[in-house]
């Protein structure tokens, strides 16, 4: 199981959570997970649309406790 790193984008809104997304997956190495939180109901939407056409994988997209947990695995 690949490790997941945690980006934190609770109170940040859009384009905020997906920015610290592509700082983060900029930083990693390929078949890391990256797991956004966010309190934006649009990051929902927003985050997997960029995921798709950046060529990476959507792992999952749920909203917990609260706020939109979003799981995106770096494929390149």
């Amino acid at each position: 199981m690949p490790e997941i790193k945690v980006v934190d984008a609770r109170g940040s809104f859009c384009p905020g959570p997906l920015m610290e997304l592509i700082k983060g997956i900029r930083q990693e190495s390929v078949g890391t997970i990256l797991e956004v939180w966010s309190s934006d109901r649009g990051s929902a939407k927003d985050i997997p649309e960029w995921v798709l056409k950046a060529g990476h994988a959507v792992v999952e997209n749920r909203e917990d406790e609260g706020f939109f947990k979003i799981q995106v695995q770096k494929m390149r």
